[in-house]
């Protein structure tokens, strides 16, 4: 709090006049950069309604890296740790984001036949929260909840085989392409 009193220039008294304390500053601090976040990526997403849904995602992704490249994983852990209020809002946020908007968009696509439909997108989605966080938020226990054929089929097998479909593989080639 000293700290950010004195890169403001004012008192701790002045920042204790608006928060009551660290946690509901951070948590404040925190909501008001995922309200940003998700403001950015539903405008663009509504900008964008010609796009293909698979590009919508990857645009959801290079949102959420540009932000959490502003932070350390220090933070992240701090905030598990020490404000869990605030780390709740994240973690709603993150599943609100990848559970939701991710998932809907990649079930859009394999509607569309773009990705193979036996490719399970809800074990997808948990896979790439724990990439995405590189294990820094793993709360997430797969092992208790898929099977190990299952892990190793959508984790090592469709990884290396790739999760789109042939047909939609080559569409994506040729468009690069022409």
């Amino acid at each position: 709090m000293d700290e950010l009193a004195r890169k403001l220039g004012i008192s701790k008294k002045t920042i204790y006049r608006y928060f009551k304390n660290k946690e509901e500053l951070v948590s404040e601090s925190l909501q008001f950069l995922l309200d940003k976040v998700e403001k950015e990526i539903e405008t663009h997403l509504k900008d964008g309604v010609a796009l293909p849904p698979l590009t919508k995602v990857v645009y959801i992704y290079k949102v959420g890296l540009k932000h959490m490249r502003s932070f350390s994983p220090s933070f992240f852990f701090g905030l598990r740790k020490y404000y869990p209020k605030a780390y709740d809002a994240y973690e709603s946020f993150r599943k609100k984001i990848v559970l939701g908007v991710v998932y809907k968009l990649l079930k859009e696509a394999q509607d569309l036949r773009q990705i193979k439909a036996d490719v399970n997108l809800k074990l997808v989605c948990e896979l790439n929260l724990m990439h995405m966080e590189n294990i820094v938020f793993s709360k997430l226990n797969l092992l208790e909840r898929y099977t190990m054929p299952q892990l190793l089929e959508h984790l090592i097998v469709n990884n290396l085989k790739g999760i789109l479909t042939f047909d939609y593989t080559k569409e994506c080639y040729l468009l690069k392409h022409t």
